[in-house]
């Protein structure tokens, strides 16, 4: 009886020879948000794992979806199967490769079919599930219907399982929906959920000062009501409670889920990187000065036509992410650069900050005279290659012709007099009286606009006595920017410092960027990267990375924190920020997907082994 036992209660690992994985994510081959990230990113560590037998499923809804995918013709396997099998049902299902880093085998499903179902799909999910269906949402009517083409396809894959695992790992609402239905009928599907914020906790998050303080008291019925998300936190929920393995990226989020969904995670998946993808070791010194050198030529055309600083002397901060002010910390960094900007006057420091905050706010246009300056000086060089390549022929023949006079010559002389003329012109007219813009685009609004309220109270206005420079670039950093002509990792890697002591933020990619970057990097305590850091290593800012403590603290007491530290980061050496720099990089490996992907396994040796209750109840 005691082996008969110990054999019923023996734990089962996830093995891939046995077993198909599946993915599950609105972000699939449709690149919206921070969720596809992880999912394209992780690709190669897992593929290492379980080979071919893994396929992600995603909705049709990117229109540059065929430039992705290299279809699969004929294709003998199981998928392929359930696949024909659908299109001859009436679906139009596209299989294929997803033409990213390890070719991951893809499933993606037209929406069309489902959504003249709508009504029926609506009624079964609010008679079975206690989902209200507003039905005039045209989002919530695309998941539903992309949640019952899942559901349909996996069906017909467990009818033809041949002794297979079939693990489905489903991310966020927006996929998840089939969750329920599986564990109503007691499919031959074991599931995992991952939800990577609550909508809830994001919505309470960005109008509660005191989100964390109050998360013990919500109602989340009466929260959800109130910001118009009932249906979707009822799909959350419902995810959460009827996945057989619930997960979600830290312990911050954990904690968000236990109040908020009503349940807490049965394990954390933190996010990681491929670092491979920015692996430059002895170069990377090399690299972070050839991409300063960019920043500097939109640097000085944005503030030498009015004063000009020393660039040898001069640090680039930046912070980023989505225009969410209070949860991003944009509101501390501004708080934190207003005192760095005092401290630095008050001792006389021989040095310049230039903070750049780059986010998406509707905007018109750029600024004409931004783009002026840029083209005057752009001018200004062609002026000055003109110049120099007459000098330099001139002064050539004049040595190769001396007899005996070795002096060099009057170069004055060898120009002339329309280049010294047009020269004097385009500094004449890209001089100003005025100070360098804050804003480099026209905002729609920029009267209520919180950053430039909050510069304004703080007079952080880039005027030539301030230490701290501001540039507020309210759009993407694209090589196709005709302000920088530089891609986004390329800027990073030109920059000192990434500041991000976000309030809310569920984990955090922008700070792992930086330090794979080579670039230190800021976070907070409640953010899940700053908590898994913490957490998990013991480490100082000489890695680069420095957690700043918010929990538990206001804003004023965290802000002026980060203001010493900052103001400690500008009095380094040159030497000591190289060796940060070092550090960093090599710290950096241990956020990649080869060792964090070992999480996801785990969760799906959980899943295997949960026995489901057969009780279903609503929720």
């Amino acid at each position: 009886m005691a082996a008969k036992s110990k054999k019923s209660t023996s734990k089962k690992e996830f093995n891939p020879a046995n077993s198909l994985l599946l993915e599950s994510a609105w972000e699939v081959c449709n690149p919206v948000g921070g969720i596809g990230t992880v999912v394209r990113s992780k690709i190669p560590a897992i593929k290492n794992i379980v080979d071919d037998r893994y396929c992600l499923i995603g909705p049709a809804v990117n229109p540059g979806r065929h430039a992705e995918v290299d279809p699969i013709i004929d294709g003998r396997d199981i998928i392929a199967d359930v696949v024909a099998h659908m299109n001859e049902q009436g679906y139009n299902v596209f299989y294929g490769h997803w033409l990213v880093s390890g070719r991951p085998r893809v499933v993606l499903f037209d929406l069309a079919k489902e959504l003249n179902n709508i009504a029926a799909n609506n009624a079964q999910l609010s008679n079975d599930f206690d989902i209200p269906i507003k039905g005039d949402d045209d989002l919530i009517d695309q998941v539903i219907a992309y949640g019952k083409t899942t559901e349909v396809f996996l069906e017909l894959l467990a009818e033809r399982k041949k002794r297979l695992n079939i693990i489905v790992h489903f991310h966020e609402w927006m996929a998840g929906l089939p969750i329920m239905n599986i564990r109503k009928k007691d499919l031959p599907i074991k599931t995992v959920f991952t939800t990577h914020a609550t909508m809830l906790g994001r919505y309470l998050a960005m109008n509660d000062n005191n989100f964390y303080e109050n998360l013990p008291e919500y109602d989340w019925k009466k929260e959800s009501k109130n910001f118009g998300i009932e249906t979707i936190v009822r799909i959350e929920r419902g995810c959460a409670h009827y996945a057989d393995i619930f997960t979600t990226v830290s312990n911050v989020t954990g904690m968000e889920c236990k109040y908020l969904l009503g349940k807490d995670p049965d394990h954390i998946l933190p996010n990681g990187l491929n670092i491979q993808r920015f692996t430059s070791y002895h170069r990377m010194q090399m690299l972070h000065r050839q991409k300063k050198d960019i920043i500097n030529q939109f640097v000085m055309s944005h503030f030498f036509s009015s004063y000009s600083f020393d660039l040898d002397k001069t640090l680039y901060f930046f912070t980023s992410g989505r225009y969410e002010y209070h949860n991003k910390g944009y509101n501390l960094t501004l708080e934190a650069m207003s005192k760095l900007n005092k401290l630095m006057k008050k001792a006389n420091v021989d040095m310049t900050v230039v903070m750049f905050l780059i986010t998406k706010k509707d905007s018109w246009s750029i600024n004409p005279k931004v783009l002026e300056s840029r083209a005057i000086m752009e001018e200004l060089r062609l002026n000055t290659q003109a110049i120099e390549k007459q000098v330099g022929e001139r002064l050539f023949m004049a040595g190769a012709s001396s007899e005996k006079d070795f002096r060099l010559p009057d170069l004055n002389q060898m120009v002339d007099d329309y280049w010294r003329l047009r020269y004097r012109r385009t500094i004449q007219a890209w001089k100003s009286p005025d100070w360098p813009f804050i804003v480099t685009h026209n905002l729609h609004d920029p009267d209520n606009d919180d950053v430039l309220i909050n510069l304004r109270k703080n007079k952080l206005i880039n005027s030539p006595d301030d230490k701290v420079k501001i540039v507020y670039h309210p759009d993407f950093i694209t090589s196709t920017n005709p302000l920088f002509g530089i891609d986004y990792p390329d800027f990073v890697r030109g920059c000192n410092l990434g500041i991000f002591p976000s309030y809310y933020e569920p984990w955090g990619y922008t700070p792992m960027e930086c330090i794979a970057s080579g670039v230190a990097a800021v976070t907070s305590d409640l953010s899940g990267f700053g908590d898994y850091v913490e957490r998990n290593m013991d480490i100082g800012f000489d890695n680069g990375i420095m957690v700043l403590k918010r929990e538990g603290k206001d804003i004023d007491a965290s802000a002026e924190n980060l203001a010493k530290y900052l103001f400690e980061f500008v009095k380094s050496t040159t030497r000591e920020r190289i060796n940060q720099r070092n550090k960093s990089e090599d710290l950096s490996e241990q956020f990649d997907w080869s060792v964090l992907g070992k999480e996801y396994i785990t969760a799906y040796s959980m899943a295997i082994n949960k026995r489901r209750s057969k009780k279903i109840t609503k929720l």
